[in-house]
Order: C-alpha cells, then structure tokens, then sequence
C-alpha cells in the first residue's frame, strides 16, 4: 500500500490511497471539509465526506505526472516503470506548477 498527502494552496486537504489490491481512495480531511466545503480539488471531485474510489489512479492525478521526454527523464532518473503511475506522482509531484501538490507518506513497514 502506498499512501500521499495531498495539498491544496499549501493546506492539507485529504490522503490518496494506492491499496494492495490496485484500488485508488482518495478521502478528504475532515477538518478541510470543515473548513474549506467549497475548495475542492478538481471540479470532477468536490468535497464530500465520501471517500472517492476507482480501480485507476484518477484523471486529475494523472494529468500532474509528467509527460513526453520529462516523463523519460523522470523514470529513467528515479528507475521508475513509465506504467507504474503512482510511484511517478510521488517521484514528480512533491512541487507540481498549480494549487495541488502530493507528498508521500512513508510507512513503518517500508
């Protein structure tokens, strides 16, 4: 299971999940809910208290990765798979250009 924090203008807004059978989760904070009801990330994605799921990392996300030869140079730097999507947007995404960035969180077991 790999796991991201994510921000939105430098304000922790929720945890993206890639869990051990493939599935993405996107959750929201509670205190961002709270705080923020109208700052969502993604217009495909507002805030809710329901977690997003998908069996693919969502598009949003997906569009912060790099692409073309920076998407080359990216994998061949790091030796990461062009496909694995996720590892590409911990490796890329920590200071993405935009409102959102993604931080990885590291777990005890890794």
């Amino acid at each position: 299971m790999r796991k991201a924090s994510v921000y939105y203008k430098n304000q922790f807004a929720g945890i993206l999940t890639e869990t051990d059978d493939g599935e993405y989760v996107f959750q929201y904070d509670e205190a961002y809910i709270r705080d923020y009801p109208a700052a969502f990330i993604t217009f495909t994605m507002p805030v809710t208290s329901k977690p997003y799921k998908d069996k693919r990392l969502f598009p949003f996300f997906e569009g912060l990765i790099p692409e073309g030869w920076l998407l080359g140079i990216a994998s061949k730097n790091w030796k990461i798979n062009p496909n694995d999507r996720m590892g590409l947007l911990l490796a890329c995404c920590q200071n993405c250009i935009g409102a959102v960035s993604v931080q990885p969180i590291h777990l005890e077991n890794e």
